[in-house]
C-alpha cells in the first residue's frame, strides 16, 4: 500500500468561531477583516471592484468587514486624491452597493470614518490647506522608528474648524446608518487627526482641547457625542486607537494602566462600544508585569468590548505592520501563533480578532481554518495591494 500523507493535529480553533453580539450587531464569529486603505478611489470614488472584493471576504466567512479609511465631508479629510470618500452621490452609491453585497453573502460591514489631519504619507503632498490641533507635524520615522524633527504645517485649528469636523463625523455616521451599514468605526489611531489631538507632541494647545492626556480626549469625546446623537443608542460605535504612530513607531500615549484608564474612561462614557486596538504584533504586552496586550487592557479598564490586530495569521518572519517594506514582500500564511490568540479569546482578554494581510492573501481564510484546511491558505503578496483581488 502507498503511504498516506499525514497532517499535523490542529489545536481547537473554537474560540474564533463563537458568535458575538454588541448592541444591534450580531456576528457569526470573532474574525474581522481589518481596515486597509488601498487607495483605489480616484477623486474619492471607490473603484467598481470594491463591492465584489468585500463580498468575497463575506463569502469566505469573515464575521465583520471594516472598510479601509474613508474621508468625511471636510476639505482636508483625505490624505490624497485616491482615498475613498464617504460623501457625495457617486462614492455613497458605491458604498451602498458594497454593504448590500456583503449582506447578501451573510456578512456584516461597518465603514471606518477618517480625517487625516496633518498626515503626510501621500505619494504627492496635498496642495490644499491641512488641519491639525497645533499645526505641528513630524515627517519621520527615522531609522530607529522614532519621529524626526518636527515642522509646522499651518495654523492651529480654530473653534470653527473643530466644530466643522465634529459635524462632518456626525453626518458621516448618520449616512452609514441610512445606507444600511451595521455600525461605524471612528479612526483615532496611527497619528491621524483625532490621534494628533491625543498625542502630546502634536497637541500643544492651551485651551480646553489641550492639557493632560485625559483633557486631550475632548475633541474625540465631542465627536463621539455627536455621532451618538445622530445614530441613537443601539447603533454600535467602534473606535480605533493605537500607542504607535505611523511617523513614530516608538510613541506611547500611556505608560501605565492608570494613564490608559484616564484616557479610555471619557471615550467609553461618550459612546464607544468597541475599542479596536491596533498593535504591530498582537502578542506584545502593553505594560510590564502583565500578559495583557493593549486590547486586553482596554477591555479590562473600560468595561467595553475590545478587538486586537497585529500580524495574526502571518509567519514569524513576516514584516511588522508599520515597517516601510511591510507591503513589499510576501507574508507567509501561518497558524503558528493561533493557539496563543485562541487562548487570549478563551480567557476573555478581548472579544474580536482583526486580520489584515492574511485576509488580503486569502479571502476564504476563516472558512479554511474552520474546516481544518489551513494547508490550502494562500500567502499575502505585494501585488495584492495593487488590485482588488
Amino acid at each position: 500500500m502507498g503511504s498516506q500523507e499525514t497532517r499535523p493535529v490542529v489545536a481547537s480553533r473554537d474560540a474564533l468561531f463563537q458568535p458575538f453580539t454588541v448592541k444591534s450587531l450580531s456576528l457569526r464569529n470573532r474574525i474581522v477583516m481589518s481596515p486597509m486603505g488601498q487607495a483605489h478611489a480616484v477623486n474619492g470614488i471607490p473603484e467598481p471592484g470594491y463591492p465584489a472584493y468585500f463580498r468575497r471576504r463575506a463569502e469566505g466567512e469573515v464575521g465583520l468587514i471594516v472598510s479601509g479609511a474613508t474621508a468625511i465631508a471636510h476639505p482636508s479629510a483625505h490624505m490624497d486624491l485616491n482615498e475613498p470618500h464617504f460623501h457625495g452621490d457617486e462614492p455613497l452609491a458605491g458604498w451602498k452597493q458594497a454593504v448590500d453585497e456583503v449582506h447578501a453573502a451573510g456578512g456584516r460591514m461597518i465603514p471606518q470614518l477618517w480625517h487625516s489631519g496633518l498626515h503626510g504619507l501621500a505619494y504627492v503632498p496635498p496642495t490644499w490647506e491641512m488641519h491639525g490641533p497645533s499645526g505641528v507635524w513630524f515627517p519621520g520615522p527615522q531609522a530607529d522608528g522614532s519621529a524626526g524633527p518636527n515642522e509646522v504645517r499651518g495654523k492651529p485649528m480654530s473653534q470653527a474648524d473643530i466644530d466643522a469636523v465634529i459635524a462632518a463625523f456626525g453626518e458621516a455616521a448618520e449616512t452609514a446608518q441610512r445606507l444600511g451599514f451595521d455600525g461605524t468605526e471612528i479612526h483615532a489611531a496611527h497619528g491621524f487627526l483625532i490621534d494628533q489631538f491625543f498625542w502630546e507632541k502634536t497637541n500643544l494647545r492651551s485651551d480646553g482641547y489641550g492639557g493632560d492626556l485625559r483633557d486631550r480626549t475632548r475633541f474625540a469625546v465631542e465627536i463621539l457625542q455627536e455621532v451618538r446623537r445622530r445614530v441613537g443608542p443601539d447603533f454600535p460605535i467602534f473606535m480605533r486607537i493605537s500607542q504607535f504612530k505611523m511617523m513614530d513607531y516608538t510613541a506611547r500615549l500611556a505608560d501605565t494602566p492608570q494613564q490608559l484608564a484616564a484616557f479610555l474612561e471619557p471615550l467609553a462614557d461618550a459612546g464607544v462600544d468597541v475599542f479596536d486596538c491596533s498593535l504591530r504584533r498582537f502578542q506584545q504586552p502593553a505594560f510590564d508585569g502583565s500578559h495583557l496586550n493593549l486590547a486586553g487592557w482596554a477591555k479590562k479598564l473600560s468595561g467595553k468590548a475590545a478587538m486586537c490586530c497585529g500580524g495574526i495569521g502571518l509567519g514569524a518572519g513576516s514584516v511588522d505592520f508599520g515597517d516601510a517594506d511591510a507591503y513589499k514582500a510576501t507574508a507567509t500564511a501561518s497558524l503558528t501563533d493561533l493557539d496563543s490568540l485562541c487562548e487570549m479569546l478563551d480567557r476573555g482578554d478581548f472579544d474580536l480578532a482583526s486580520l489584515a494581510r492574511a485576509i488580503l492573501g486569502d479571502a476564504a481564510w476563516p472558512a479554511k481554518v474552520r474546516a481544518g484546511r489551513e494547508h490550502e491558505l494562500k500567502p499575502f503578496t505585494a501585488d495584492l495591494m495593487l488590485s482588488l483581488s
